[in-house]
């Protein structure tokens, strides 16, 4: 378990790929319209300079999203690229509040600063294992 540890303390941080996929799943707008407070995506998206920081927005609903000053057709995917660590706000139709916040954290130092970055990260996947 010490060596676990020591090793998600130390390791350099390596991902398949710096996507963080964000899907609208079909059925959301109706879903919506029919009443339905269905709130399928984070009203607050962090993202880690240098980690996984390109965020990929797939609409996979019947009708046109907006993110920001982008529409994203039915099956048509979005990838934006964040270069600088940042709070940025936009426009979401996916969203019921109409907004939703991308933060883009600066990489974790090795160390503590890892160690948490590593676990929060399992965290916030745990229900998404669970359910597969």
């Amino acid at each position: 378990m010490c060596a676990l540890c020591a090793w998600a303390a130390l390791a350099p941080i390596a991902l398949a790929t710096r996507d963080e996929l964000f899907e609208i799943p079909n059925g959301t707008w109706a879903r919506r319209m029919a009443g339905d407070k269905v709130e399928i995506l984070p009203s607050e998206i962090h993202l880690t300079q240098g980690a996984n920081d390109v965020l990929l927005l797939r609409n996979k609903d019947s009708v046109p999203q907006i993110f920001g000053p982008v529409l994203i057709m039915p099956g048509q995917s979005f990838r934006l690229p964040f270069e600088t660590v940042s709070v940025n706000d936009f426009a979401c139709t996916a969203h019921a509040s109409g907004q939703m916040r991308v933060v883009v954290d600066a990489l974790p130092a090795a160390g503590w600063p890892r160690l948490k970055w590593r676990a929060l990260r399992a965290w916030a996947r745990a229900p998404h294992l669970l359910s597969t």
